[in-house]
C-alpha cells in the first residue's frame, strides 16, 4: 500500500465563516490553525496547501481567561538599538485594528515560511458583522458547540 499524496487538481476548498463573539481566543486558534493547514480532512498533505479558507467576524469581542486581556504583551522592535516596543492585548482589542489578535494567535501555531504564509491567506479576519464574502458562500462553523469551554 502506497501513501496517499493529494495533487493541485485534487485539492477542494470549502469557505468557512466563524463568529468569534464570545469564543476564547487560543482554542478558536487552534481549530482555525488546523482547518487552514487542512489537518481536519482525511486527505491532508504536508506539503501542499490542502486548507479551507476561513472568514471570522466580530473579532472584536473574543474573550481572553484569566488575566491575559491586560497582562498578555506583545512584544516587537523596531531594528534600531534599544528599539524593543510593547502593547498589552486590551489596548489591540480597543484599538482601531482588534482583529490583529486573532490573526496573530493564529499565526503563531502555523509552522513558518512559504507554505504558512500562502496558508495565512486563506484566513480573513474582520473586527464587525460585516465582511465582502457572501459571493463565495461560506458555510458557518459553530466552535462554540463543540467543547463547553470554547465560549465564555
Amino acid at each position: 500500500m502506497r501513501t496517499y499524496s493529494a495533487k493541485p487538481s485534487e485539492i477542494e476548498k470549502k469557505w468557512w465563516i466563524i463568529d468569534a463573539e464570545g469564543l476564547v481566543l487560543g482554542r478558536l486558534a487552534t481549530i482555525v490553525a488546523n482547518h487552514l493547514r487542512g489537518k481536519h480532512k482525511p486527505t491532508f498533505t504536508p506539503h501542499m496547501d490542502c486548507g479551507d479558507n476561513i472568514i471570522i467576524v466580530n473579532a472584536e469581542k473574543v474573550k481572553l481567561t484569566g488575566n491575559k486581556r491586560t497582562e498578555k504583551t506583545y512584544y516587537w522592535h523596531t531594528g534600531y538599538p534599544g528599539g524593543i516596543k510593547s502593547r498589552t492585548a486590551d489596548k489591540i482589542l480597543d484599538g482601531a485594528h482588534p482583529e490583529r489578535v486573532i490573526t496573530k494567535a493564529v499565526e503563531r501555531m502555523i509552522t513558518r515560511g512559504p507554505l504558512a504564509r500562502q496558508q495565512m491567506s486563506n484566513l480573513r479576519v474582520y473586527a464587525g458583522t460585516e465582511h465582502p464574502h457572501e459571493a463565495q458562500q461560506p458555510e458557518m462553523l459553530d466552535i462554540a458547540a463543540m467543547n463547553t469551554k470554547n465560549k465564555r
